[in-house]
């Protein structure tokens, strides 16, 4: 997952375009009325929260008296993502509703305040208030964010919140962010990724090597290590780099969003698992001094709206996933899972990735030793009843 998109000057690109642009409309018509509506419900269990009684009078003091801050939120990625983007709208709106109006959070898509993968540069020097985007986008900072998002090979969805939320992980990550000055929040998770569009088969490890790939993150250094060619393009110059054959492979996140993005117009080949990214968390990233000069409700109504907007992006993809790949399929994709032997050699070279990181940095040992701890002891759970049950069930 990465940056912004801008239209294409190709014939492909406009029909996609023009198809997408009334799909798209019918949806957000949609997505808002649905907001409407939970917005009236959230706006009086909210008032009620903040201690006032749920009625007009009191709410029209409420509002003289309470303190108006008005933030902006640059976001990573564009607003056609519905899932991704959609997840600040609903952080705003949630917010808002909880505040009657007073506190307001203005979205904005990645390209119009800064771009897509300086989004954590705007919010260090308070450029905007908060970010929305992917921690591991800036491991040039520090190589230890890419955990506030995932590894390969990692935890999963549930595994990489229970992490977080449950298991010190946020401790651990808001250390590393507390040096740029900036309060990080769990934003949603895009669940496990499919391992992306090859415009050839990919039958073995061996198919790899030389292959022209655009993969961002701590995957794209383990595909490096696997003789990959690794390429790392915003989400506008992707489509036509793979149409002309600049670029052999792409991954984005999953059948939703690569849909959207029409990938499977130029590369027939789809595979899974994604395994660089089995549970990937956005994170909304906040600068300190805005967070701090908030009152007490007020950030405590932001923390639990983020809760809400993370819960909603992962809901928003397990809803719609199943339908675009089925889709997908439907036109012809040729769906593959990648070969054993890739699978083995890609975590061998991840976990010496992990390691030799490790080894040089006493931080990020820190922080690879308690995560693992947890890693350890969630896959062992996981592989019994969870395990069995899908082993079961999920064969059909």
């Amino acid at each position: 997952m990465n940056a912004s998109g801008r239209p294409q000057e190709n014939s492909v690109a406009r029909d996609l375009d023009a198809d997408h642009g009334a799909h798209q409309q019918a949806h957000q018509r949609a997505d808002r009325r649905q907001l409407l509506v939970a917005t009236g419900a959230a706006a009086t269990v909210g008032l009620a929260a903040l201690g006032g009684p749920a009625t007009s009078s009191s709410r029209v003091a409420s509002v003289q008296t309470r303190k108006r801050v008005q933030w902006r939120l640059a976001s990573s990625f564009p607003a056609s993502l519905e899932a991704m983007f959609g997840a600040a709208e609903v952080l705003s709106a949630r917010v808002a509703a909880m505040t009657d109006g007073a506190f307001e959070i203005k979205v904005y898509q990645a390209g119009e305040l800064t771009p897509a993968l300086q989004v954590m540069d705007g919010v260090e020097k308070a450029t905007f208030e908060v970010g929305q985007t992917a921690g591991y986008y800036y491991k040039g900072k520090n190589p230890a964010l890419v955990f506030d998002t995932c590894v390969p090979f990692g935890l999963n969805p549930r595994q990489q919140q229970a992490w977080l939320i449950q298991g010190g992980g946020l401790e651990l990550v808001r250390r590393l962010y507390a040096d740029f000055g900036i309060v990080n929040f769990a934003a949603g998770n895009t669940g496990v990724q499919m391992g992306g569009w090859f415009r050839t088969r990919v039958d073995s490890a061996a198919d790899l090597r030389g292959l022209k790939m655009r993969i961002p993150g701590l995957g794209g250094d383990v595909m490096d290590a696997l003789g990959v060619v690794v390429q790392v393009l915003g989400g506008a110059d992707i489509y036509p780099a793979l149409e002309r054959g600049t670029i052999d492979a792409t991954e984005w996140v999953g059948p939703f969003d690569d849909e959207k993005l029409g990938f499977h117009k130029v590369a027939q080949h789809y595979y899974y698992p994604g395994w660089w990214e089995p549970g990937p968390e956005l994170s909304f990233m906040v600068n300190r001094n805005a967070f701090d000069a908030l009152p007490s409700d007020y950030r405590a109504v932001f923390e639990t709206a983020t809760r809400e907007a993370s819960a909603w992006m992962q809901s928003k993809y397990d809803q719609e996933n199943p339908r675009a790949l089925s889709r997908l399929v439907d036109q012809g994709v040729d769906l593959r899972a990648f070969p054993e032997d890739l699978m083995r050699e890609a975590r061998d070279a991840s976990e010496q990735l992990l390691a030799d990181k490790g080894a040089g940095d006493a931080t990020y040992a820190e922080l690879l030793d308690q995560w693992r701890k947890f890693r350890d002891e969630s896959f062992a759970w996981f592989g019994t009843a969870e395990r069995a049950y899908a082993e079961f069930a999920f064969r059909g």
